[in-house]
């Protein structure tokens, strides 16, 4: 099989992004049990919060992570607090139309505030690369695989190392039983949903200096997370992961092997979510919620 590496390496740097991707989404809906369709606005604000910070102070997107992700937490904690609350015991219908509202008002106030014309932080190292013999290694991609892989090893280390992380679990596994032991909920879930929104964002900065950044991005990243997550199994972290890393791979697939197949790739997501919901609507893990 002709260009094996490249094919590899490409693919592992696809899917580490992906899994920062999801992995807010994930854990909103695996705590919460709220389907969090304005998740891709936090992407996209992250994304212009770099763009602008590198504009106009000079700020490199690395330097402006840990700001953009605080930024993003209190955000995010905000929107929980004002709105998110009130539907938490509403159907689900409620909740994606609440949070689908959110986004379109988010991204029309994008709109308008910074037109529909694409634009890219461009730091030093955009456009860079290293070659390794015949593989050719993008320092971008590897910058945002090793940043992923950092902040989803942190919130692993939160959820299973942690008083918080231990208390977030226990909600999701029984939240009467969390209720019980005195755990307090809306602060746990308002605490998650802001650490959701910080990993939006964050994913959203690295997005900054890889792709086009537009009002629009956070729908198109947003559907191709809900296919990640439904194919891992929703309400699945771990899951998550496996399924990202699957997409990538099946992407990279497409655009390395099938004749024309880098204009393909990017349907990919959408050809596993219609085969996944027919054959397999638990996910990989198994963990799909049935209400």
């Amino acid at each position: 099989m002709d260009f094996l590496g490249q094919f590899l390496v490409d693919a592992m740097l696809l899917g580490g992004l992906y899994t920062l991707m999801v992995i807010g989404l994930s854990l909103s809906f695996g705590i919460i049990r709220v389907i969090n369709f304005a998740h891709g606005e936090a992407i996209m604000l992250g994304a212009y919060a770099s763009f602008w910070a590198l504009h106009v102070s000079g700020m490199d997107p690395l330097l402006a992570l840990p700001l953009v992700m605080a930024a993003g937490l209190v955000v995010g904690l905000l929107i929980f607090r004002v709105a998110i609350r009130r539907v938490l015991d509403a159907p689900h219908i409620n909740q994606i139309l609440l949070t689908f509202g959110i986004g379109l008002v988010l991204q029309n106030v994008a709109l308008i505030a910074w037109t529909g014309d694409e634009r890219s932080a461009n730091p030093p190292y955009a456009f860079s690369s290293i070659m390794f013999g015949d593989i050719v290694i993008s320092v971008s991609r590897a910058i945002a695989f090793a940043v992923a892989v950092i902040l989803v090893g942190g919130l692993f280390f939160w959820l299973k190392r942690t008083e918080l992380g231990r208390a977030s679990r226990a909600l999701a596994e029984n939240g009467d039983a969390a209720r019980l032991m005195g755990i307090n909920v809306n602060a746990i879930y308002g605490l998650t949903f802001g650490i959701s929104a910080a990993l939006g964002a964050a994913t959203g900065v690295l997005m900054s200096f890889i792709g086009a950044i537009s009002p629009f991005m956070g729908f198109h990243m947003l559907v191709k997370g809900f296919a990640i997550i439904i194919l891992g199994g929703l309400g699945s972290i771990m899951g998550s992961v496996i399924g990202a890393f699957v997409l990538a791979f099946a992407e990279t697939w497409v655009a390395y092997y099938v004749p024309g197949g880098i204009g393909w790739a990017e349907g990919v997501a959408f050809a596993v979510l219609f085969v996944i919901l027919i054959v397999r609507p638990r996910g990989i893990l198994g963990q799909a919620v049935e209400e």
